[in-house]
């Protein structure tokens, strides 16, 4: 049926009342308002019809496919803002007929139509951009990327282009010339300056792989301690230890410094790094006795033989006088007990001998010599790794005074009462 047939059928009212006597204009006026009575309850007639077979039909189609992106459409509304399309199309079609005699009502409503059209198609292509971050995001390669901000980012691409693309249908005014272009560029850049920064931010913590969705990060700066749940365009969202959130600007993760664990959570081990302060004054040489006596304990029984062998040798060969301990070479408990430590590192099977291993002395401070532990645990889960960190030190506290070594302690109220 072409164009000039539906006119005659939209005018059959029209003809029908100027020929029973009614004045032209009324005539034109009522036939006006049935026919857009009748086009608006054909379009919603037509709207709910395919909405329904349209929706209908896509579930059918995503039950029987494999991949669960068209599922994901279904979920995102995709089929219903497909179904608007037919509608729109009649509308468009329809009102020049209907609307012939007043041209300026017929402008207006196809500028209406337009609008309507090109929401509905951002619509559209915001359900697909869902859809597919969504789709993406159950895959290994894309899980913990940011797939949220670049999303963000074509919807502003996309809700700036109907924008201008709806300026242009109100005003007549081209929105590419390079004066307007100018103008709008001006003005994107100062109402979306955060936008912007958390884009470029988003792509050089993608590209650069610096933060992951699941990473455990500490910020200082923004009191951020726990797991990244969320990456978008404007803020990192983080759930703390304490099941609190913090929310973490996106471009302060490339402006600041913070710390991210996953290298210590891919590794091969957690590391150990603790110091023990020793009372200066409880440090001495080794006497004969001393040596028998710390040769019960079993795990440094072959270091002390053989160490002491070395010990005896050196003195011999130089003629030491051994009448004062200080003359030659000698041991000490401290020494001693470094090495004991040592020992009981590389015994236990919780640490990792593959990784560094050291027992070694720090420079002396106002609160003794600290005797700093560094390893690392095989074990990477925080709750086991304490476990691990705290078995090492409370052996080794409580066998400091087998080695007639003190802990440091600042003086407590019982100690000055003791004095007193």
């Amino acid at each position: 049926m072409n164009k000039e047939t539906l006119q005659e059928y939209s005018c059959l009212l029209q003809d029908y009342l100027v020929s029973e006597g009614m004045i032209l204009q009324w005539a034109i006026f009522l036939n006006v308002i049935v026919n857009s009575i009748l086009l608006l309850a054909g379009v919603k007639l037509v709207d709910v019809v395919f909405r329904k077979f349209i929706v209908e039909a896509f579930k059918a189609f995503s039950n029987k496919t494999k991949t669960t992106f068209d599922d994901y459409l279904v979920k995102s509304n995709f089929p219903r803002f497909v179904a608007h399309i037919l509608p729109l199309v009649i509308l468009w079609n329809f009102i020049p007929i209907i609307f012939i005699e007043f041209p300026w009502i017929t402008n207006l409503l196809l500028v209406v139509v337009q609008i309507f059209s090109v929401i509905l198609f951002i619509y559209i292509f915001r359900s697909i951009l869902r859809s597919t971050r969504k789709f993406l995001e159950e895959s290994e390669r894309f899980k913990d990327k940011p797939m949220e901000s670049y999303v963000q980012v074509m919807m502003i691409f996309a809700w700036g282009v109907g924008i201008f693309w709806t300026v242009q249908l109100l005003t007549g005014f081209s929105v590419v010339s390079l004066t307007t272009l100018g103008a709008a560029s001006a003005v994107i850049l100062l109402i979306f300056k955060d936008t912007i920064l958390g884009f470029v931010a988003s792509i050089q913590v993608s590209v650069n792989d610096i933060v992951r969705i699941g990473d455990w990060i500490t910020f200082s700066k923004f009191g951020a301690d726990g797991y990244v749940t969320e990456i978008n365009l404007a803020t990192v969202r983080v759930q703390n230890f304490d099941n609190t959130f913090t929310t973490i600007p996106t471009y302060s993760l490339i402006a600041d410094s913070f710390q991210n664990w996953r290298g210590m959570q891919e590794s091969d081990g957690r590391r150990i790094k603790r110091a023990i302060f020793i009372k200066q004054s409880s440090i001495r040489f080794l006497s004969a006795e001393d040596l028998e006596r710390l040769k019960q304990i079993q795990l440094i029984k072959p270091y002390l033989e053989y160490r002491q062998k070395e010990v005896d040798k050196f003195n011999e060969k130089n003629e030491a006088d051994k009448q004062l301990l200080i003359n030659g070479r000698n041991q000490t408990n401290l020494g001693v007990f470094r090495f004991y430590a040592d020992a009981l590192l590389n015994e236990n099977s919780a640490i990792n001998k593959d990784l560094f291993l050291m027992v070694r002395h720090l420079a002396p401070t106002d609160k003794g010599i600290p005797i700093e532990i560094f390893c690392y645990s095989k074990d990477k889960s925080w709750v086991n790794y304490e476990h691990i960190q705290a078995d090492i030190f409370d052996h080794l506290l409580a066998a400091i005074p087998y080695f007639d070594l003190e802990i440091f302690e600042l003086p407590t109220g019982k100690d000055i009462q003791a004095l007193a």
